[in-house]
C-alpha cells in the first residue's frame, strides 16, 4: 500500500514538474508577446504590422522562405533517397553530416557563408565578374535559409523510406511498370506526407532565421531586410510594441504550420 502511495505521488509530482516546466519556458512567453504586442490597443498594433517597412520585411522573409523551402524539398528528398537506397564509400559520414546545421551555430554557419561567397573569394569574385552577387543581396539570405533547414526534409524522408514495404515496389517492376512510373505511383505517395512535414517545419524555421542571416543579408530596409532583424532593429530602437506586433505574425503562422504537420503526421499514423 505504502508503495502504491508513493509511485502516485511520484507520478502526480513528475506531471507536475513537467506542465509547470512546459508552462514557465512557453506559455508564459508565448502570452507575454501577445500581450505586449496588444498592450496600446489595437490601433497601435495594427498601425505597427502595416508599417511599409515592417510589411515588407515580413514580405520578404515569406517570399525568400518559399523559395529556400522548394529548393529544400528538391535536394531533401534526392538525397534522403539516396542516403537511404544506396549503399557507398563514406555514406554513414554523409549521413552524420546531415545533422551538422542543427549542432552548429547559426552565427558560424553565416560566416561560413560570408568566406565561401563574399566578395573576396573565389566564387565571390567570380560571380561579381559574371554581373550576379550573392552576398548582401537575396541569394545569400537563400542560401543561409537553406544551410540551417537543410536536415528537415531529410530526417522526415527517411524513415519513410526505410519503412516501405519493396514487395509493393517489385509488384509494380513485375507487371511492366518503368521505374518512373513506380516512383510516382507507388513510392512517392508513400514519401509524400514527410516530404510535407519536413517542407512545413523548414519553412517555419526560415521564417525565424536570425543567425545566419544578419551577417550575410546587408539588411537594408525594403531590399534585403527580413522580418527577424528588423525585429532586432525595433527592440535596438526602443520600440518594443512595434518589434512585439511583427513578432505575433511570425508567430501565428508559426502554431498554423505547426498545427498543420501534426495534422499531416496523425493521419500518417491513422490516429
Amino acid at each position: 500500500m505504502n508503495f502504491m502511495m508513493r509511485s502516485r505521488w511520484w507520478s502526480f509530482g513528475f506531471r507536475t514538474t513537467i506542465i509547470l516546466y512546459f508552462v514557465l519556458l512557453i506559455v508564459i512567453p508565448i502570452i507575454g508577446i501577445y500581450t505586449q504586442s496588444f498592450s496600446l490597443g489595437l490601433k497601435p498594433f495594427w498601425e505597427s504590422v502595416t508599417d511599409p517597412l515592417a510589411w515588407k520585411a515580413v514580405g520578404l522573409t515569406l517570399k525568400l522562405s518559399i523559395i529556400a523551402t522548394i529548393i529544400n524539398i528538391l535536394l531533401g528528398t534526392m538525397i534522403g533517397w539516396v542516403l537511404i537506397r544506396y549503399r557507398f564509400p563514406g555514406r554513414r559520414l554523409l549521413n552524420s553530416l546531415v545533422d551538422l546545421p542543427f549542432a552548429l551555430p547559426t552565427a558560424v554557419g553565416g560566416l561560413m557563408i560570408l568566406l565561401l561567397l563574399g566578395p573576396n573569394s573565389f566564387v565571390g569574385g567570380l560571380s561579381e565578374k559574371l554581373g550576379m552577387e550573392i552576398v548582401f543581396h537575396e541569394p545569400a539570405i537563400i542560401i543561409a535559409m537553406i544551410f540551417v533547414t537543410f536536415p528537415f526534409v531529410i530526417r522526415s524522408v527517411q524513415p519513410l523510406l526505410e519503412e516501405m514495404d519493396k514487395s509493393e515496389e517489385e509488384a509494380s517492376y513485375t507487371l511492366g511498370a518503368s521505374k518512373a512510373k513506380t516512383f510516382f505511383q507507388v513510392i512517392f505517395p508513400s514519401m509524400l506526407p514527410g516530404i510535407i512535414s519536413g517542407a512545413m517545419l523548414a519553412f517555419s524555421r526560415a521564417l525565424a532565421e536570425f543567425g545566419a542571416v544578419v551577417l550575410v543579408a546587408g539588411n537594408i530596409p525594403g531590399k534585403t531586410l527580413i522580418a527577424a532583424v528588423y525585429i532586432f532593429g525595433e527592440i535596438e530602437s526602443d520600440n518594443t510594441q512595434g518589434a512585439a506586433a511583427v513578432s505575433v505574425l511570425l508567430l501565428t503562422l508559426s502554431f498554423l504550420i505547426l498545427w498543420a504537420v501534426n495534422l499531416v503526421q496523425s493521419r500518417r499514423l491513422g490516429k
